[in-house]
C-alpha cells in the first residue's frame, strides 16, 4: 500500500458518490453510536448548546420511550456494541479477520447483513500529513501509507511510532470533554466500527476489487460532539485546512461472508 498514488481516467470522475452523500452516511452512523452511549456523554453533553442537546435527547425518548430523560442517567443503558449500531444504522457490519489471500495477513470481511452498491463501507483511518510535511521515518516499513491525489499521506499503521504520533496529535487538539478525533482504531476495542480501512487488501488477479477509494474533506461545520468518532487527525495543527479522510465505497452489492478487495483506480463513467 505504501506510496501507491490512484489513478483516475481522463473520462471518468474520482466521486464514486457524492460528498453529501458520505456526509450524511457519516453522520447517520455517528449519531446512533453517540446515542448508544449516551450515558457516557454526560461532559459533553454539558458544553453544548441547549438546542443541540435537545436533539440527541429527543433522538434518545424515540429509541427509549419509556425512560424518562431526567432519569435516564441514573438507570442502566442496554447498549449494542459498535457492530451492532453499524448493522441497525446501515443494514451490514464490518469486521478484521485472517484474509483469503495468501500471506496477506489481515483482511476486512463483511460479517453480517448486505453491503449494497454505493454503500459507505469503511474509512481509513490514520495521521494525516501534508506533502511537505516530515515522514520519514514513520514511512520506514510501514506498509499502511495512503497516497491521496493532490500527494496528501495518511498514516493508517496503528503499531510504533505511527501510534505514538497519533496519540500525541489527538491530546493536543483536544478541547476540554471534547475529543476532535477517535484514537480507539489503535485499540482492540474500536468505537468507531468503520475505522478499518487500512486492513482491506488491494484485489489480485483472481480477486476483482468490490470496493474503492474516495477522499472527503470533512466540512467546517461537522457537529463538534461527533468528531469523537473520526479516525483522522492532522499532523500539524491548521484550522484552514480541512480534515482529510479517506472512505471506501462498494463497487457493487456485497453479501455476508465476502472479503473487501480494493484497488487503486475510480471507473465511474
Amino acid at each position: 500500500r505504501i506510496w501507491t498514488l490512484r489513478y483516475v481516467p481522463e473520462e471518468s470522475k474520482d466521486k464514486v458518490i457524492s460528498d453529501e452523500d458520505v456526509l450524511g452516511t457519516l453522520l447517520k452512523v455517528f449519531q446512533a453510536l453517540f446515542v448508544n452511549d449516551f450515558s457516557k456523554q454526560s461532559d459533553i453533553l454539558t458544553v453544548l448548546p441547549e438546542p443541540v442537546k435537545s436533539k440527541y435527547q429527543d433522538l434518545l425518548s424515540v429509541q427509549h420511550p419509556r425512560v424518562k430523560q431526567l432519569e435516564y442517567r441514573h438507570q442502566q443503558q442496554n447498549t449494542f456494541t459498535p457492530e451492532e449500531i453499524l448493522y441497525k444504522t446501515l443494514g451490514f457490519s464490518v469486521a478484521r479477520a485472517p484474509s483469503s489471500l495468501i500471506s496477506a495477513g489481515k483482511g476486512v470481511f463483511v460479517t453480517k447483513g448486505l453491503v449494497r452498491k454505493g454503500a459507505v463501507v469503511s474509512m481509513y483511518p490514520g495521521t494525516v500529513y501534508q506533502k511537505y510535511e516530515p515522514i520519514f521515518f514513520q514511512s520506514i516499513g510501514n506498509p499502511f501509507i495512503f497516497r491521496c491525489l493532490d500527494g496528501v499521506l495518511i498514516d493508517g499503521n496503528d503499531k510504533g511510532i505511527s501510534k505514538v504520533v497519533y496519540r500525541s496529535c489527538n491530546g493536543r487538539d483536544q478541547l476540554g470533554p471534547l475529543k476532535m478525533s477517535d484514537s480507539t482504531w489503535l485499540t482492540s476495542e474500536i468505537h468507531n466500527p468503520l475505522a478499518i480501512g487500512q486492513y482491506v487488501n488491494n484485489c489480485s488477479n483472481d480477486r476483482a476489487a468490490n470496493v474503492c477509494y474516495q477522499e472527503f474533506d470533512v466540512p467546517a461545520a461537522f457537529p463538534i460532539e461527533l468528531k469523537q468518532y473520526l479516525p483522522n487527525i492532522a499532523y500539524s495543527y491548521d484550522k484552514q485546512s480541512p480534515l482529510r479522510c479517506v472512505i471506501l465505497v462498494a463497487l457493487r452489492d456485497i453479501e455476508q461472508g465476502e472479503e473487501l478487495f480494493s484497488n487503486y483506480y475510480t471507473i465511474v463513467s
